[in-house]
């Protein structure tokens, strides 16, 4: 089993910065991979960005690239989601989510990030 626990939400105004955390606890195995997804209200989930436990290796959604990065520490295991040049159309819940490959099999509880114009 896999826990994910969020933190790093809150409020900042268009241009600024926010880095996201998601610790995870269990076991990973093989394969395993963190992703971020947000959904503001009345919008369908949109994939933000994923890594690959193992290697590293990343993938953004095309609304993030060149603005957001996804990052691990394995000593600390956790995935960092630093989000820079935000704008009030990033607003939305942020959730980290696991599993193997592109199968999602672990959610955390979701953080609010709301970006001011």
């Amino acid at each position: 089993q896999v826990q994910l626990v969020e933190s790093g939400g809150g409020l900042v105004q268009a241009g600024g910065s926010l880095r996201l955390s998601c610790a995870v606890s269990g076991r990973t195995f093989s394969r395993f991979r963190v992703s971020w997804f947000r959904q503001a209200p009345g919008k369908e989930r949109e994939f933000v960005a994923a890594i690959s436990w193992s290697d590293g290796g990343t993938q953004y959604g095309d609304s993030v690239k060149g603005r957001f990065t996804i990052s691990r520490d394995i000593a600390k295991n956790t995935v960092y989601l630093q989000m820079d040049s935000l704008k009030p159309e990033d607003t939305s819940v942020y959730y980290c989510a696991a599993g193997y490959l592109s199968t999602i099999n672990y959610w955390a509880q979701g953080t609010q990030v709301t970006v001011s114009s």
